[in-house]
């Protein structure tokens, strides 16, 4: 395959970017390739830029945008809304041939965003992370085996740019999969946004007797410490699949209470039996 990504630029340098960098660097170093790491945090001081540059897998931290941007694939590695915005400041230093992509858990906004400027757009979703949060909890193995969904807004993609990437993210131990930005704003909304905010919903409901919760409670409530910083530009660039989640869940959720009053335990157990496989199913994915 001919190879035309030499320059990789991360705008952001935060738990994902910085993992996504390290783990890209150590694919090219494992199959011979030299790919520079340029990258950019407007919150970094000094020793973070330190502390980053060498060791920690970027070869230059670059704050000028015309050569920030200056790069074969630029990774835009802030919170969604922000990344749409960026479009506008990338589009100007771009080459004609560079490739925008983002690690966004929401996709068709920011795809819409890059068609309507003409940028190559192919939005990347690692599907990783841990409480930790900063590039010093940054890691390669934080990606091992992990997915990443790629979307690419063409009725093929694998181009020869996208086929590259995934080739990269290949033999950094990922698992690329292609998604359209519109299915996997679907997909998601059901298996990550609406957890997300049944998990909160459910420390709300239940404020009154929290003090009295066990490991289960614990596990159930868990997605409730999430920020709402981060949350906020989810929900907003994915809000009619969310509503479409939430109620459709409020409607078996009725169904269920519906079982319970009136003791259809029949029912229930064929809904338990269900749930057991797959969850079943879901560890033996999961490597768990």
């Amino acid at each position: 395959m001919q190879q035309g990504i030499h320059t990789i630029s991360f705008v952001g340098l935060g738990l994902i970017g910085a993992s996504l960098m390290q783990a890209l660097k150590r694919a090219a170093e494992a199959t011979g390739r030299k790919i520079e790491m340029i990258g950019f945090d407007p919150g970094f001081d000094a020793g973070d830029i330190a502390a980053i540059t060498g060791k920690c897998g970027l070869d230059r931290f670059e704050p000028n945008p015309a050569k920030l941007y200056d790069a074969d694939l630029v990774v835009l590695c802030a919170p969604v809304v922000t990344n749409i915005a960026l479009l506008d400041e990338v589009k100007p230093h771009i080459r004609k041939e560079t490739v925008v992509s983002d690690v966004s858990s929401t996709k068709a906004e920011i795809a819409t965003r890059a068609r309507e400027l003409g940028i190559e757009f192919i939005g990347m979703h690692p599907i990783a992370g841990r409480e930790q949060q900063g590039y010093r909890a940054a890691s390669p193995e934080l990606l091992d085996g992990r997915l990443v969904i790629l979307c690419a807004d063409c009725t093929n993609p694998e181009t020869a740019r996208a086929a590259e990437l995934a080739g990269l993210l290949r033999d950094s131990g990922c698992r690329p999969l292609f998604m359209s930005p519109e299915e996997h704003d679907r997909v998601y909304a059901n298996i990550s946004h609406l957890p997300q905010l049944v998990s909160t919903a459910l420390m709300e409901h239940c404020r009154e007797n929290v003090a009295w919760g066990g490991p289960g409670f614990a596990s159930m409530a868990r997605l409730a410490g999430s920020p709402w910083a981060v949350w906020r530009d989810i929900v907003e660039t994915n809000r009619d699949n969310i509503a479409d989640e939430l109620e459709a869940f409020s409607a078996l959720l009725a169904e269920v209470a519906g079982e319970v009053r009136s003791g259809n335990f029949e029912a229930l157990e064929a809904k338990f039996r269900e749930a057991n496989d797959l969850y079943q199913r879901l560890q033996e994915r999961s490597g768990a």
